[in-house]
């Protein structure tokens, strides 16, 4: 059977075999509940709040700022939800190019009257356009949300995080950023980032799926999403994830103590593939900022629209490489990327999204491009 060659690590990566055997032992013989008195329960609990401490030292946060969740999309729900019941926003900027965890939410939230929706103009690049942000900040007088991702799940652009967490002081504005896929693939410094909430997931960074963090910064006080028990200091009830937990807390000391030699590593990948598409295929384009302030594990093609390029997603799943259209986490019927409608791509186009990690290779990616010429 040939090789499977794996381009879509927006969306998922592998789990880490060093994370697998921190998790292990606690699938096994150290299965204690945290919340029970007995050693068994401490010794979970200890695991815990040993990956809490971990987390906090690596995002230079306090561990009682990171709260343990099942993932970016509740973390995001949660931070948006608390900013508009608990910190009185009652208006939202945010962008028509976020994740659909934080559009679906504000939308959910602007239609039950809970709170004013307002997007932010885009550049033609797609970034966000920050003088018209300091515009909409200043023009309004409600207390107001601000929530844009940090890096764009599908072109791969970056937000100044401080520039746009300044501007939220200026105005008195709750900054919240979606950092799932940052969080594992560039430092982040929580002390001196002047942000009120972020989210993470551990499938982004070779941890387990299941599990997530959302930072609360301490001079903030909301209230619980989750109802129940008294988990996580109150904030979220229901029996923690341990192993899931664990193996988070490990995947990001990983990602964390490798990232000079990975992020080199896979920044040459992401410029070797886009060099050999413009020598080998004709018309092609990328979307975004791809040579810019972009994350160096993506990179969104754009192939002229014919019959054979249509088909290229399909064709290159039945040759074993895997890569997406867009987003992963848009399942169902293929409705076209949110994102490319947004920053206005060519509709006569055909947009692939390759994402990298550490275990590809130049040569899977010769294998893919002399592929996609055959294809198209």
């Amino acid at each position: 059977m040939q090789n499977r060659i794996y381009l879509d690590n927006a969306a998922t990566t592998a789990l880490n075999p060093e994370v697998l055997d921190v998790m292990l032992p606690f699938m096994k013989e150290k299965f204690g509940n945290p919340s029970s008195i007995y050693s068994y329960g401490r010794e979970s609990r200890l695991a815990i709040e040993s990956a809490r401490k971990s987390v906090a030292k690596i995002l230079n946060a306090r561990p009682a700022e990171i709260f343990f969740t099942s993932g970016g999309t509740e973390s995001a729900n949660a931070a948006i939800t608390a900013s508009v019941r608990d910190l009185g926003c009652k208006r939202i900027i945010s962008s028509a190019i976020e994740h659909h965890a934080v559009l679906h939410t504000v939308e959910y939230l602007h239609k039950r009257g809970e709170a004013q929706l307002e997007f932010v103009k885009l550049l033609p690049d797609g970034h966000i356009d920050l003088e018209n942000l300091d515009k909409l900040l200043a023009g309004g007088r409600e207390k107001t949300l601000v929530t844009l991702m940090h890096a764009n799940n599908e072109i791969g652009n970056l937000l100044n995080l401080q520039a746009v967490g300044e501007m939220c002081s200026r105005y008195d504005a709750v900054f919240y950023s979606d950092t799932v896929q940052t969080v594992g693939h560039y430092p982040i410094d929580l002390r001196n980032t002047p942000v009120h909430f972020i989210t993470a997931s551990a499938h982004k960074f070779h941890g387990p799926k299941g599990v997530g963090l959302l930072y609360i910064n301490e001079k903030i006080k909301t209230e619980p999403y989750i109802h129940g028990g008294g988990q996580e200091r109150n904030m979220r009830a229901g029996t923690e994830n341990l192993y899931g937990i664990v193996g988070l807390g490990k995947a990001l000391e990983l990602a964390t103590y490798n990232y000079e030699s990975e992020s080199r590593y896979i920044h040459s990948l992401k410029l070797y593939m886009a060099g050999l598409l413009k020598d080998q295929v004709n018309a092609v384009e990328f979307n975004g900022d791809y040579a810019g302030q972009s994350l160096y594990t993506v990179l969104n093609v754009s192939f002229p629209k014919t019959e054979k390029s249509e088909m290229l997603l399909f064709n290159l799943d039945i040759n074993h490489i895997c890569v997406s259209g867009g987003s992963a986490c848009s399942s169902g019927a293929d409705q076209g990327s949110h994102v490319l409608r947004a920053i206005k791509t060519d509709p006569d186009r055909v947009a692939v999204r390759f994402s990298f990690c550490r275990q590809n290779t130049k040569e899977e990616i010769d294998t893919v491009v002399k592929k996609i010429k055959e294809l198209i």
